[in-house]
């Protein structure tokens, strides 16, 4: 058993992706930007399928050349092959949708950093680690690159790794179309016929469209062209068929493409092509690399060809495998399965980057809070933001580098230590509520979806409402309406989800109180990402609110512990009970750390370096408590 499954070889882009459906690329206004570049798609769809990927390949040293290591690292992709090129930019692609036939796109590949892949690049221990090389067309059409790519297969074949290719022909990048003409799929040249007909013989799969195999052929009769493959090559040829599936020859060519061992297709609305192939190819590998029948490895294919063609973007298409098995299983009742809710809440929880099993989180979100303390002492508001940034370091203090350690933080008052926690390390919880609102209002209205549009996608937005099951008719009706708006404005903008429920502030409660209103926004749609819940007194509450949560969402994040001022010695107690549920994963816990060390540091009784280790001392002796009841939990078990 090698290491990894599958090395694929070729171009790393960023693709700039217009938001603007139906429009020409000259009129689009605003773009998303997604890794890109065929094998570089295939390593991140073949990842999501559960297989150990890895990618051969150059980007730049700045910072669209980090965006894709950071991300292929998120995916799981193994970049150890991955060369940070010094002197050379990342690739970059923008793309669009104008409209059901045409994808306009434009490729920035002028002395491109992919394009710079040599023979030094391709180390023979890494090779060796890999059960199959995958490689693209496109890094045929270049000598240095070509000589990359044909030592990666010989040594493949050296160390008895399978090779596969897809033809991926892109006119455009072989020199024979011009730089407006990035979306055209075919030209005939017998010059490029003649550089794939060389080297078809390397290869155990060769996969194309109808179009790509004419190239590879140098026909455009499709039979004829794959006739002219297998005269040089014994690959198994798998031919893709567009919205009637793909077909593959595992030996002679058959009289019609319908005599090719075939798998189920999936007719669904075309939505995007781009990005589709590499899909397919993902599905396909993941089949084949695990000896699947070729039924099974093109049902594969073909459903996340399926997704891919359904969705916006190319890698952030591609399934999870939870994802796919669960699509196989249950199908969709939506003709354009971007609009099925019930695949993309899988999609979207099956896909998300970052894991916090423990979650030890300092909240200074507080707003009216500290606008009384700081008015009681006379202290001007500024104050307050300084004051958010000694939480901050007193947080950072006590994180010291741990991935357990989060803060919840507003952007009204505390928008200098937002900026300065990004990009550390840190799980960052940001609210959205007007303090204290009942009904919920919140402070980035009216139009949720563009506000959260400029936050930070490491964000993940908080909102706190007092819901509780006896509440009016009108009442619920008019918090339901905005936690169901706010939803759906996170997920559009790839911002995570944090509800908080505090229900005895609104009423009495029992041991079905939180887990009612759990389940209540479950009925309305909402799927928070994660849940923030106030210390439940009993055993029986926490384990209804976590079977509620359970049954409507297995990819829930977890629970986090609220501490509503709380002393210690209570919050003891509420940790003690909580801990003993796997989905609740830490605490959330506010003024129990700071609420003195604000009063003395905003009436000027101590500094900075003071308030920190008051509030770190704080924050510490909770973490000892959770851990420890953390501890005894798995004593019990």
């Amino acid at each position: 058993m090698k290491p990894l499954d599958v090395i694929t070889i070729g171009r790393s882009s960023v693709d700039l992706y217009g938001t603007q459906v139906g429009s020409r690329l000259e009129d689009m206004s605003s773009f998303k930007k997604y890794v890109g570049g065929s094998p570089t798609n295939m390593s991140v769809g073949t990842a999501r399928l559960g297989l150990k990927s890895a990618l051969i390949s150059r980007v730049g040293d700045e910072h669209m050349g980090r965006f894709i290591r950071e991300q292929l690292v998120k995916e799981g992709v193994c970049v150890d092959g991955l060369v940070t090129d010094k002197d050379r930019l990342t690739a970059l692609v923008l793309l669009g949708i104008r409209d059901k036939e045409q994808f306009p796109l434009i490729f920035y590949r002028e002395n491109c950093a992919d394009m710079a892949l040599c023979e030094d690049d391709i180390d023979p221990v890494f090779i060796a680690k890999a059960g199959c090389v995958t490689v693209t067309g496109t890094h045929l059409s270049h000598p240095r690159t070509e000589a990359a790519v044909l030592k990666a297969l010989r040594l493949a074949k050296e160390n008895g790794a399978r090779t596969a290719l897809d033809i991926d022909y892109r006119p455009n990048l072989w020199g024979l179309a011009g730089h407006g003409d990035g979306e055209e799929r075919f030209i005939a040249s017998e010059k490029v016929t003649a550089e794939f007909q060389q080297h078809l013989h390397l290869f155990d799969l060769i996969v194309g469209t109808e179009e790509e195999f004419h190239i590879a052929g140098g026909s455009t009769n499709t039979l004829e062209a794959l006739n002219a493959v297998r005269k040089v090559s014994g690959a198994a040829l798998v031919c893709k068929r567009g919205p009637m599936g793909a077909v593959v020859f595992e030996d002679a060519i058959g009289a019609s493409l319908d005599e090719g061992k075939s798998g189920p297709g999936f007719p669904i609305e075309v939505f995007n092509v781009l990005g589709a192939g590499d899909g397919f190819m993902s599905g396909l590998l993941r089949g084949w690399l695990k000896d699947e029948s070729w039924e099974t490895t093109l049902t594969y294919a073909n459903a996340c060809g399926a997704f891919a063609v359904s969705r916006h973007g190319c890698a952030p298409a591609y399934p999870s495998w939870e994802e796919l098995q669960w699509f196989l299983k249950n199908g969709s009742t939506e003709h354009a399965l971007r609009k099925d809710k019930k695949l993309e809440q899988v999609h979207w929880a099956t896909n998300r980057k970052g894991d916090w099993p423990n979650m030890k989180v300092f909240a200074f979100d507080h707003r009216a809070q500290l606008e009384d303390m700081a008015a009681k002492v006379g202290a001007p508001a500024h104050k307050i933001n300084e004051f958010k940034l000694v939480c901050l370091r007193a947080a950072q203090r006590v994180r010291a580098g741990s991935d357990d350690f989060g803060i919840l933080c507003d952007g009204r008052l505390g928008e200098e230590a937002l900026f300065e926690a990004v990009g550390t390390g840190l799980w960052i919880g940001r609210p959205v509520e007007q303090p204290g609102s009942r009904p919920l209002r919140l402070e980035i209205g009216p139009d949720f979806g563009s506000q959260l549009a400029e936050w930070p996608v490491e964000q993940v937005v908080k909102v706190l409402c007092f819901y509780h099951p006896d509440d009016s008719e009108e009442m619920k009706a008019q918090q339901e309406e905005t936690v169901v708006r706010l939803a759906h404005a996170c997920r559009a903008n790839n911002l995570e989800l944090l509800l908080e429920i505090v229900a005895s502030r609104a009423g009495p409660v029992d041991d079905e109180t939180t887990a009612k209103v759990i389940q209540r926004f479950y009925d309305l749609g909402v799927y928070p990402d994660w849940w923030k819940l106030e210390p439940l007194k009993t055993e029986g509450a926490w384990q209804n609110a976590c079977a509620a949560i359970s049954a409507n969402d297995p990819w829930c994040r977890g629970i986090v512990v609220l501490g509503l001022e709380a002393p210690i010695d209570e919050l003891t107690a509420s940790f003690e009970v909580a801990a003993q549920h796997e989905l609740v994963k830490g605490f959330a816990v506010g003024r129990t750390i700071f609420a003195e060390a604000a009063e003395k540091w905003l009436g000027g009784k101590i500094d900075d370096e003071e308030a920190i280790a008051m509030m770190a001392a704080n924050f510490e002796g909770l973490c000892s408590v959770w851990e420890q009841a953390r501890t005894d939990k798995k004593e019990v078990a």
